[in-house]
């Protein structure tokens, strides 16, 4: 007979089983008939010792072959159980915080190099070798007790017990450590994660952006302008974006990040100069016709600059005008270079060398301005050099007002200038004296009269000006 599996034990398994009751087959065609009272009563006397040799080995056995060892060793398999439960809990708790915490620092890895990040990688691995070691001494306990032994005693339950409940601490002690480290990288991982959703949108961006170029040089061909430069600058654009397609997972996401961004910057900026062609082509045409015309005026009054001189040389002394020697040369010089600019400016228009022109036309606007600067010096010149021959007092009277003005403002609030501010102001009034007695004579330097009077007025103004800004510093 076998026997029946030990199952764990219970006290309702100490009843004894029924046993069970075979019933023959009757005949077809034939109703039992019971045994007489008398009869009956022998066969169920007869048939006692059999039964109870079949419930007796039951009743011990428990329903099973488990043996009977008291309350108190079933107690401690009891609590060595709810020991292992509770450690098998901790183990799970802690595993899962780890994967979470492993996706987190994946996260931080993907996006931040920086010394934080790679210390929070270093101190994951020292909890990883941690929780390794708490791992290991669950698992050691727990395969080092079977608590389904039908023979295990009291003392063996309790060391199962102690082992479990001492390998269930040390996950949880485990466990704060990884929940304290997690809520530390909470800045790193908000920054990773930060980047993360940037990532779609830029590349998005930036593709949009190559979109919009390449339709815009589209256009811009479409009116007749070739563009060749913008054509060969969003070509250049091309691996680019094969990186972006590649995606962060290939390149990373700092670096798609930067990639995107700087595809975004130059594609936008072709788009716009693509846009602005045609209106460029209307602004260097505008400029050309401008240019010329006053390259003309300039000629026609370079021409007055060589009587104006001979005036100077006949009524001034040569300190009077002997600087202006050169502007006649100088006049017919820069006007047939800006001439040629102009040709070449014109000729890169014609060919759609855009950048070619502009730089021409700035180079040929540069020479005119020296041209008429010069020009209208030696006009200028002879200006104020009348003026100040016919009315010598109304530039002193002008430069001496400025220095009693400036004297007025060192005075005020004061009983004493300073002498930062006096000493300047005497120089100045020494310095006009001089000038005035430089007029005195049959052939006075007036420019050099008029020379003096300015750089005495700019040294009042100088003046000036420190005094209000320390005033005014002082006040705040």
């Amino acid at each position: 007979m076998t026997a029946t599996p030990a199952q764990p034990y219970s006290p309702s398994e100490a009843r004894v089983p029924r046993p069970r009751r075979t019933l023959s087959p009757v005949p077809a065609g034939r109703r039992a008939r019971r045994a007489p009272g008398p009869l009956r009563d022998a066969l169920a006397l007869a048939a006692l010792p059999l039964v109870a040799a079949l419930v007796l080995p039951a009743a011990f056995a428990g329903g099973g072959t488990r043996r009977w060892f008291g309350g108190r060793a079933e107690n401690q398999r009891a609590e060595a159980q709810a020991a292992k439960d509770a450690a098998a809990a901790a183990f799970y708790e802690l595993d899962t915080a780890q994967r979470d915490l492993r996706i987190s620092i994946e996260t931080i890895t993907a996006v931040d190099d920086s010394p934080a990040a790679r210390r929070a990688v270093n101190d994951f691995a020292e909890l990883g070798r941690r929780i390794d070691e708490a791992s290991h001494r669950y698992i050691s306990a727990v395969d080092a007790h079977d608590l389904d032994r039908d023979d295990l005693d009291a003392s063996t339950a309790s060391r199962a017990r102690a082992d479990l409940t001492a390998a269930k601490d040390e996950l949880g002690r485990v466990k704060q450590d990884l929940d304290r480290f997690a809520d530390g990288l909470g800045p790193l991982l908000d920054k990773a994660e930060t980047q993360l959703a940037r990532l779609a949108p830029a590349v998005e961006r930036a593709r949009q952006a190559l979109l919009a170029a390449s339709q815009a040089l589209d256009s811009a061909r479409g009116s007749g302008l070739k563009a060749d430069d913008l054509a060969a600058r969003l070509a250049a654009l091309s691996p680019e974006l094969t990186k972006l397609n590649q995606g962060a997972g290939q390149h990373g996401v700092p670096a798609t990040l930067d990639r995107a961004s700087r595809v975004t910057r130059e594609a936008e900026a072709i788009r716009v100069e693509a846009e602005r062609l045609p209106e460029r082509a209307a602004e260097i045409d505008h400029r050309l016709v401008s240019l010329r015309t006053r390259a003309q005026a300039l000629t026609t009054r370079s021409e007055q600059v060589e009587p104006i001189l001979s005036e100077l040389r006949r009524r001034f002394t040569a300190a009077c005008w002997q600087d202006l020697q050169g502007v006649p040369e100088l006049a017919e010089r820069n006007v047939r270079q800006a001439e040629d600019r102009l040709a070449e400016a014109r000729a890169a228009r014609d060919e759609q060398r855009w950048a070619d022109a502009t730089s021409l036309l700035s180079t040929a606007r540069a020479l005119l301005n020296t041209t008429d600067e010069a020009v209208s010096a030696a006009g200028d010149r002879l200006r104020r050099l009348n003026a100040v021959q016919k009315d010598p007092e109304q530039e002193i009277e002008r430069t001496r007002f400025a220095i009693r003005d400036a004297q007025r403002l060192a005075m005020s609030g004061r009983n004493t200038p300073d002498p930062r501010h006096a000493r300047p102001l005497d120089d100045s009034v020494a310095r006009l004296e001089r000038a005035i007695a430089g007029l005195q004579g049959r052939h006075p330097d007036y420019w050099h009269f008029l020379t003096e009077t300015e750089a005495v007025r700019e040294t009042v103004s100088r003046v000036v000006t420190q005094i209000r800004e320390e005033r005014g510093a002082g006040a705040n």
